[in-house]
Parts: structure tokens; sequence; C-alpha cells
């Protein structure tokens, strides 16, 4: 079978010939039908020797959806046949966080070689996709699994991060999202389908805001100078109760605690390196508190894919053919996709 494989590190993931996997035991057997493609993808991709604990080579894709094809012989949990989206942080499989599933804050995760599917094991993009156990699957039934396979990391990751914000975002609260991609724009609709709050938009680049605006933000605006003025003053003048970073640069932790009222909650989803150092007072909002949301639990993903079932959630992708994944790599470094690029077998 074909597969997009990662041999070295900072070198182009490789279009590879395989061998189709077997399951054994607890396994399943996956017959790929999409798999999402993103910035954690890039970054894996441009890793240098020893930053990752990961070994060479594996698949790539940790956004999967598809079909189970075949079990192993102690496979319980899915039917062959079931159409399924893959839960993707996988942990150790035996602590409690794992056994509650919340494999995402595993409390081993900083010694096992891998942070989940296609992220040091073997991903989905693939043909095929061996996954350990069915407990890292969720029935998508009549879901597109091109509309699927981004729930499992840019679905779930802003629906984790939304709901520890939650409780801040009742009646008249305002929530800012910082960079409205892949995950942002699907944060926008999850705050308008489980909260109350105004949705503000902030993003680099007018197409971005238009997809805010298709989304359900109230207002979006590009950074500029008077960035946080404008939305200090659009949430009412006292400042936002939310803000989740989906860039984490440090401009946008900078406009992030400056437009964060005090006592509000900040969650930073992005990887961009910026930095944010307690000094003295004054220079963060004071009470203000920090999340770093990883991913999410096999129960919120159940709740996404629920939410895009009923069509509260939807979505945006560009289409490609996994032959087409070394090109599409590209785009996505030159900031060309729209939404979610998801690749589907040839």
């Amino acid at each position: 079978m074909r597969a997009l494989r990662l041999t070295a590190w900072g070198e182009p993931a490789t279009p590879t010939e395989v061998e189709r996997p077997v399951p054994h035991g607890t396994e399943v057997l996956v017959r790929v039908e999409a798999a999402g493609l993103c910035h954690s993808d890039l970054h894996v991709i441009d890793g240098v020797p020893g930053a990752l604990p990961y070994r060479l080579p594996f698949t790539l894709g940790h956004e999967v959806a598809g079909r189970a094809t075949a079990l192993g012989p102690d496979a319980e949990g899915v039917t062959a046949g079931q159409r399924v989206v893959v839960y993707g942080p996988w942990g150790c499989g035996a602590c409690d966080r794992c056994a509650a599933g919340r494999d995402n804050y595993c409390d081993r995760r900083d010694t096992l070689p891998w942070h989940g599917v296609g992220l040091g094991r073997d991903g989905g993009m693939a043909e095929y996709l061996l996954v350990p156990s069915a407990r890292h699957l969720v029935p998508i039934d009549d879901l597109p699994a091109v509309q699927a396979a981004p729930l499992s990391d840019a679905g779930l990751t802003s629906y984790h991060a939304v709901a520890g914000l939650r409780p801040a975002l009742g009646e008249g609260g305002t929530a800012v999202v910082i960079g409205v991609g892949g995950l942002g724009h699907l944060a926008v609709q999850i705050l308008r389908a489980t909260t109350a709050s105004r949705i503000l938009a902030v993003d680099v680049r007018e197409d971005a805001l238009a997809l805010a605006d298709r989304s359900g933000a109230d207002f979006g605006t590009l950074v500029r100078a008077d960035t946080a003025r404008v939305l200090r003053t659009r949430s009412g003048g006292a400042g936002a109760d939310a803000v989740l970073d989906f860039v984490g640069t440090a401009q946008t932790l900078e406009l992030a605690t400056g437009i964060l009222r005090p006592g509000g909650e900040l969650a930073v989803v992005g990887s961009g390196g910026g930095r944010l150092t307690v000094a003295k007072p004054g220079v963060l909002p004071p009470g203000f508190r920090l999340s770093l949301p990883f991913w999410g639990t096999r129960a919120e993903l159940a709740e996404v894919v629920g939410l895009a079932r009923s069509g509260a959630i939807q979505v945006e992708t560009e289409r490609f053919p996994l032959s087409a994944a070394p090109e599409v790599i590209g785009r996505l470094r030159r900031g060309q996709v729209r939404g979610r690029a998801v690749l589907v077998p040839d």
C-alpha cells in the first residue's frame, strides 16, 4: 500500500510502498477514507535529531477517518464495516487517565517514544491504518470522512480549549479568537454552539476574517497598531473574558494579555514560540489564568462528532489526493490552504 513516510529529520516526507498491516490481539485495521494535514505535521517534518522522542521511520497523519475492515481476535467495541474517526493522542493505555479516555494527559507521556497516531506511531496518510485498540475509535455513522477526519485534532483541540473557558463565558461575555485557520474557524463555531458569548476574531489575512465571518464571529479585525484598543471597545471597554490564541507568537501573546480583563482566561494552543514572563505588577492582567490545552478526551471527540452530525459545526476543507501530499505540504507552508487540507487515498 502507499504511505507518506518520514524517513529522516528535516527532509521531505516520502511516498513509499509498504506492506498492508495485519491486525493481531486487540488491534483494528482501518481503511483510510480521509486524513487531515496541519502545521503540527510541518513541525514534525522539520524536527532536528533529538528534539522529539520518535523513532524513524513512520507514516504521518494524526487526523484520520475511515472504515474498520479487519479485527484482531481480541478486538472489542467495534464491528467490521463500521465507519469511525481515530482518537489520536495514544497514551500508555495503562494509567488511570488512559483508562478514563484521557490519553491526552497520560501520566507516562514523557516516557513514551510517541505522542499518538502519526506522531511517532504509523499514521493515516496511507491506504490503511493499524489502530492498537478499538478504544481509540469513535463511530461517525453517515458523517463524511472529509469532515470527520479534521474533527480528531482541529475540532477536538478547539473543543477542549473552549470547554476549559466555558465557565467564564456566560451571557454578555466576550471571547477573542486569535488566528482563524484550521483550528480557529472551528473554535468560532464551537463558541457559537456552546456559549452565549460575543465572539471577536483576529488574523493577519483578509480571507481568514472572511472565514471567521462565515463561521459565526460577531466581529473580525486585522492585526494593526490599534487592534487592542478596537477589541477592548468591542468588548464593552473592560476587556475580553477569554482569549484563545491559536498562533502563540510573541506578538499574539502580547495582544492576548493586552486585551484580557482582570481575572480573565487565556488558552494558548498555538506553538509559535512566544513567551510569557511573570514580572512586576502591571505587565500581565491581575488574576488571569493561563491554560495550555493539549488535544482532548475521547468523550469530547464523541461530543464534537455529535455537533458535526447535528450541523452545528462544519469544517472548511480543501480536498487533495494522497499522491499530491508533497505539493500540499508546500502549499501549507506558504499559507495557501483555506481551512483544513484533507488527503484522500487515490
